[in-house]
């Protein structure tokens, strides 16, 4: 077999891993990465062209605007070090991406050199265990009774610290809360982990002279400051953690002005942020009942606000916080789970028409008594009955605090 069999063979395998081929975008680059280097050895690749020609990006694409490309080239990168770590651990050739480059590096390894290594540390093995009996057993005696006091000492301090009528459970794990494991069951049961997407909104000027949104109509986007998210949306993150480790699941978490639609297409996602903010909802379908608007008249114009398309009996049709011109002590928020653009994926939308209104409703959907109430109003009792739904929040706030949320109106999807 060739060198080039060879490489392309070990890219195949790379993109059937475990942990690359739930990503079609990150195996349509390394396909396309390997492929250039083969047929074109020692030619670099600009961000431009990657961007055209991988992502379909138009013609007019700045890679100085747009980071796209470095972001996924990271990903890679990251992901072909994963895969050497774990599953490629021993394969015979290995590829890299260097850093500062897109042009990959392929590398034979040699079989005799890995046998060589393991014979030579089971040889070394043998002989010291050969050469000092007495002292590997007095070790391993050492060892046994220092686990066994840790142990004694792990359980004594389960049996002192847990709550009376705790149940003690074997390995000290809790069982996961019923109704948080039916909510954000669509979540922790896809191959890879969810991304939480939260809103960084665009500003122009700076922090010590003064800044503002950014306004397309009138403003340079290359002036453009996105290094800000809202004290809501940060906290929200820290809620969602905490969450998702109680679901035994991790959470992968990125800013909303370096999300693609191709990540869009390939994971499951949670936005944080109304639309205003998190600009990537403005680019996929989002939510249909509850929608964010904002006031073209009235004494409110300008303001953002969430208008109710069906109101029934007793529903306010628009709602909008607190006015700026006093303290917030009220905002509204859409809880919103549909199917992503790609429909075995799913989509979470968390987000208020305030920064406080978002970290409310992510406070909503990460207890167990609140999310007990709201499946009680969809009527849903197990995982996997949870369908698409839209729900619209009251949120009390006290000093930059939610403190109170409820539910307005809830919504099932039939589309």
């Amino acid at each position: 077999m060739s060198d080039r069999e060879q490489f392309l063979k070990q890219i195949d395998k790379i993109v059937s891993s475990h942990g690359v081929h739930g990503s079609e975008s990150l195996c349509k680059l390394l396909r396309y990465f390997a492929h250039h280097a083969l047929d074109h050895p020692g030619s670099p690749l600009k961000e431009y062209q990657i961007a055209t020609e991988v992502f379909g990006r138009p013609a007019d694409f700045d890679p100085q605007l747009d980071s796209t490309i470095r972001v996924q080239a990271g990903r890679l990168r990251s992901k072909l070090a994963e895969y050497y770590s774990s599953e490629g651990a021993e394969d015979p050739v290995r590829v890299e991406l260097p850093k500062g480059t897109y042009v990959l590096s392929f590398h034979h390894r040699p079989a005799d050199a890995r046998t060589h290594a393991s014979g030579s540390s089971q040889h070394e093995t043998e002989e010291a265990a050969t050469q000092h009996p007495s002292r590997n057993w007095l070790a391993a005696f050492v060892v046994v009774s220092i686990l066994l006091a840790a142990s004694l000492v792990g359980i004594a301090a389960l049996l002192l610290t847990r709550k009376p009528g705790a149940p003690v459970l074997m390995g000290g794990v809790e069982p996961i809360p019923s109704a948080l494991r039916t909510f954000w069951n669509p979540f922790v049961t896809g191959p890879e982990e969810p991304w939480v997407v939260f809103s960084n909104a665009a500003f122009i000027g700076r922090p010590e002279t003064g800044m503002r949104y950014y306004n397309a109509a009138r403003d340079q986007r290359d002036l453009i400051w996105d290094h800000y998210t809202g004290v809501g949306e940060v906290l929200a993150v820290h809620s969602l953690d905490q969450v998702f480790s109680v679901l035994r699941r991790r959470i992968r978490v990125k800013r909303g002005s370096l999300f693609s639609l191709d990540d869009v297409q390939n994971n499951d996602l949670i936005f944080v942020g109304s639309p205003s903010e998190n600009l990537t909802l403005l680019d996929i379908p989002g939510s249909k009942e509850f929608i964010f608007k904002r006031l073209t008249s009235g004494p409110r114009q300008g303001d953002l606000a969430i208008v109710n398309v069906h109101p029934q009996s007793g529903e306010p049709t628009v709602v909008v916080a607190s006015p700026s011109t006093s303290p917030l002590t009220e905002d509204y928020a859409i809880i919103a789970l549909m199917p992503g653009l790609n429909p075995v994926r799913s989509v979470m939308i968390l987000a208020g028409t305030t920064t406080f209104g978002t970290q409310g409703a992510v406070e909503f959907v990460s207890r167990q008594n609140s999310v007990a109430d709201l499946l009680s109003r969809l009527s849903v009792t197990k995982p996997g009955d949870l369908k698409p739904f839209e729900a619209l929040l009251r949120v009390k706030i006290a000093r930059g605090v939610p403190v109170e949320t409820e539910l307005v109106a809830v919504r099932r999807r039939t589309s």
